[in-house]
């Protein structure tokens, strides 16, 4: 067969029946990506003969004699098309895993079609810009800045990889190969709670192409934790890497190396397992229950009680509940519940090992390379130097890749057989296997006095933290903060987390505090109701101050400082802007419209321990070169640490050199997640930098003989009183002397601060169908003082669309079996284009006690209110409280048609 690819023709013969998307990739097209492999995504967008085509279900025969152009091929960084270009400027990108995908559909569009984007992008998805930024990119509006030097912070400067990301050239996990590499694939079980009796290999071990089949006897028998903190001790060692008990439907069982995927994957069909079927339990409640089945036995220590399935549980009080109840005029009780949610980041799981000079290298998506590296060292008795493990561009995570899940299965084949292993998850797996969120069913109670003042606060949160711990109890501590945004001198909060015969759960976006945050915030609105006063006024009553306690569980010291009223100036600018919309009109007859607000706090930095280092070194090209563990898979933390060095060094984000996420070149980083990935690692690159600055400032004056206070530096100088010295100067001077301008600095998660957002909807119900829509989207938040604006926009935007989809159109499907059963986007159903309105976001004018450059990290936080505020609104709407997730039209519908009352605006 001949093809033209890019404008290059050569004759190739394809495997039969094989995609033309791994086609493409096979011969180094990289910039074609997998998101889904079911022509739902678009992720793998090309062009054949000039039309886009979703490659993964494009036979590859059928470009046989065709002109097929992928991303590489419109563009280079130096020469970009006018698309690129636009998605570079905008920006309209985030993780960067869907940008090819997305430029290759809208270069193609006509004038017609960018007025009609819903219908456009409908075959593109986006998990992380919330698509208001590829909006402006395909329209055509810029919102990059250039920064002067020494001026980055506060400017909305792009991204370092942009043109890479913009012409496909970025590497992401997957975009390489090694020869030699062999493929694993796993064989999971069917059943959600059996004992493994036996395995036979002798099918598997006989296909063509087949190497190894693993099982529990073949791998260490060492008990860990997927979950990554830097203090793993508040994590269960629960898990094998295999094991010969399996408790959820979808758990590993075998893993299979061969020299192909489709070899592996014939290799798992022919292993023959015989289980001893045992009876599971699925819910929460009922595995508490005398003479449920039990998950882990007594000889596991990490596990509370392993009798009633409980990992964890938490009592604590503050005052005197009981009293606080007697002296409440109002009293509003109501049980809400939060389903599991995928994080569907749109690159998949994956990991490629491989030996060089004796040394295991491990390339992971992952969000923190160090912890995987320990982890790994701890599994397979390994010293830290006989390792490495690293990340290039992780194509989101939003706490899916906070755990080690493909890193273990690829290091245990490449150490057994010396040869290069590629793991990669398919969708399939991340839906079935990988960790989502915790679904969660809390009871809320309140009492208040008839002016609004909260006399009584009690939380019982029931959480499934599924088959395994994992995060199960640092999610159920971090609940807590939906309590502490609300003064009162009397709190009870009983939590459980306990194990049930479900995939394991993990972190996700919101980390613990999503789910409770819809529990109070629907609560609140409902006590305020009772009360008959404004949600917003009864919220106005009693959220925390600055000098006031943040107890939750406990009134004990803790490391948290508040010293901006920054939630209150959120609730403020929400308010106004849902009064200054509010005559916006209905979509007319058959529907209902309502109004709802919802408020959170958050903490800028885990409890557990935190750590980063950075490393700024002044080279002899005059180049900075920042070294910095954190992972950048979206969140902006690069662009925000090369924006913070630039500024402290007088110069511009051009003159830094970002090396990340590897731990041969960089120092410790315990990762980026809680947004710990600008409040940590963001102080650790501003110390470094400033002890770089003070060394060149402190040289300089030693050689003019001015002092030091009347040195500074400017982009390429260094003044010292009337005398201007070259950097170059100074670094030959400094050479020549066997001196280098380096310096190293860590930064800890402590303390910490708080941050708060505010978010408000104008949605519209139809009281026949029981479809939402969305007219009027706000969130105010309080970031401190903004290093990129356009990425804080970008962040909001995404976590409110992704907050939407867990309200609305995101549901977990599980049978009577527990076994997912539409594990694909198709049918999961994560946000598009048409589904997500435009969020106003709204910057609150504060500043950081404890931040790096007195900002806070923002992006985890955003999400936390969204749901609650939508509840709300359908409340104000239709007069119907839902008080579980998700508000799909089916459940609007039912209660609807239950409350024939309801009528039409």
């Amino acid at each position: 067969m001949t093809y033209l690819v890019n404008g290059k023709s050569f004759d190739e013969e394809p495997d039969p029946g094989q995609c033309l998307r791994t086609f493409l990739r096979s011969l180094g097209h990289y910039g074609v990506k997998k998101g889904c492999d079911a022509g739902d995504c678009g992720a793998c967008t090309v062009w054949l003969d000039g039309d886009p085509v979703h490659s993964c279900i494009t036979p590859a025969s059928r470009a046989d004699g065709r002109e097929v152009t992928t991303i590489e091929g419109i563009g280079s960084p130096g020469n970009l098309h006018p698309m690129q270009r636009q998605f570079r400027d905008a920006p309209g990108f985030q993780c960067g895993f869907c940008t090819a995908g997305m430029i290759m559909t809208s270069a193609t569009f006509t004038e017609a079609q960018k007025e009609d984007l819903p219908r456009a992008l409908k075959g593109n998805l986006c998990r992380c810009t919330g698509y208001r930024g590829i909006e402006d990119a395909v329209q055509g509006v810029a919102g990059v800045e250039t920064a002067e030097p020494g001026q980055a912070v506060g400017t909305s400067v792009n991204a370092p990889a942009a043109d890479d990301v913009v012409t496909g050239r970025a590497e992401f996990t997957m975009d390489t190969h090694i020869e030699g590499m062999l493929h694993l694939k796993v064989l999971h079980s069917p059943h959600a709670h059996a004992r493994i009796v036996s395995i036979d290999k002798t099918a598997a071990l006989a296909v063509p192409g087949v190497h190894r089949v693993y099982t529990w006897e073949d791998v260490p028998r060492k008990r860990f934790t997927t979950a990554i903190h830097t203090d793993h001790l508040v994590d269960p060692d629960d898990t094998f890497i295999l094991d010969n008990t399996v408790r959820f439907a979808g758990q590993r069982v075998v893993a299979v190396l061969a020299d192909t995927v489709g070899a592996a994957e014939e290799g798992c069909r022919k292993v023959v397992v015989e289980y001893e079927v045992m009876p599971a339990v699925f819910d929460p409640e009922a595995a508490m229950a005398e003479g449920a089945p039990q998950l882990h036995s007594a000889d596991d220590p990490f596990v509370r009680d392993p009798v009633h399935n409980i990992l964890l549980e938490i009592h604590s009080h503050i005052g005197d509940i009981e009293a606080g109840f007697a002296e409440a005029d109002v009293i509003h009780e109501g049980t809400y519940s939060s389903p599991r949610v995928q994080h569907a980041h749109l690159e998949t799981h994956g990991s490629i090992a491989w030996m060089e000079n004796g040394r295991l290298n491990v390339r992971t998506s992952s969000q923190s390379p160090s912890i995987a590296k320990g982890k790994l060292a701890y599994l397979f008795a390994l010293r830290p130097d006989q390792l490495r493990v690293f990340c290039k561009r992780v194509g989101g995570g939003f706490g899916g890749k906070q755990e080690v899940i493909s890193e273990d299965l690829a290091a245990l084949a490449t150490l057994d057989t010396g040869r290069p292993v590629c793991f990669e998850y398919t969708r399939e797996e991340e839906f079935t296997t990988a960790s989502p969120r915790h679904p969660m069913t809390l009871t809320v109670k309140l009492g208040a006095k008839a002016d609004g003042t909260l006399t009584a606060f009690q939380v019982r949160n029931v959480a499934n933290t599924g088959a395994y711990g994992n995060h199960g109890g640092e999610t159920l501590r971090a609940g807590g903060a939906a309590v502490m945004i609300y003064r009162c001198p009397n709190k009870k909060y009983d939590a459980f987390s306990v194990y049930t015969n479900t995939v394991p759960s993990g972190a996700l976006r919101g980390y613990g505090m999503t789910q409770p945050a819809f529990a109070v915030e629907s609560a609140m609105n409902e006590l305020a109701l009772a009360l008959h006063l404004d949600p917003l006024e009864l919220r106005r009553r009693n959220i925390v101050r600055p000098g006031d306690p943040l107890v939750a569980m406990h009134d004990g010291p803790d490391d948290v400082m508040f010293t901006e009223d920054g939630l209150a100036k959120c609730i403020d600018l929400v308010d106004d802007a849902m009064a200054r919309t509010a005559d916006e009109p209905s979509p007319g007859p058959g529907w209902l419209v309502g109004a709802g607000v919802a408020s959170s706090l958050h903490e800028t930095a885990p409890p557990t321990e935190h750590i980063s280092e950075a490393w700024v070194t002044l080279g002899d090209d005059l180049m900075y070169e920042l070294a910095v563990g954190t992972v950048e898979f979206g969140e902006g933390t690069s662009t925000a640490h090369v924006q913070i060095a630039a500024n402290q060094l007088g110069t511009t984000p051009s003159r830094i050199r970002l090396v990340q996420s590897d731990t041969d070149r960089t120092g410790f980083d315990t990762g980026a997640f809680a947004s710990a990935g600008l409040f940590v690692s963001g102080n650790a690159v501003l110390r470094a930098a400033n002890a770089v600055r003070d060394r060149i400032l402190e040289f300089a004056a030693a050689q003019t003989g001015v002092h030091v206070v009347m040195c500074s530096m400017d982009d390429e100088d260094v003044v010292c009183g009337d005398q201007r010295v070259s950097l170059a100067e100074l670094v030959a001077w400094a050479r020549a002397r066997g001196i280098r301008f380096t310096a190293a600095r860590k930064a800890y998660g402590s303390p910490r601060s708080v941050l708060s957002n505010a978010q408000g909807f104008r949605i519209a119900v139809h009281r026949v169908t029981g479809e939402i829509r969305i007219l009027y989207s706000v969130q105010a938040t309080d970031a401190g003082a903004v290093i990129n604006p356009a990425q804080v926009r970008g962040q909001i935007e995404g976590g409110v669309a992704q907050g939407i989809g867990f309200t609305l159109t995101e549901n977990y499907h599980v049978d009577a079996n527990g076994v997912m059963v539409n594990p694909n986007f198709r049918n999961y159903r994560i946000p598009t284009y048409a589904d997500i309105p435009r969020t106003d976001v709204l910057l609150v004018d504060s500043t950081d006690s404890v931040g790096p450059m007195r900002s806070k990290g923002m992006a985890e936080c955003c999400i936390n209110p969204v749901a609650p505020a939508l509840a709300n609104a359908l409340h104000d709407a239709t007069g119907v409280r839902y008080r579980a997730l998700p508000l799909t039209p089916e459940r609007i519908y039912s209660r609807l048609n239950e409350n024939r009352s309801v009528s039409a605006v």
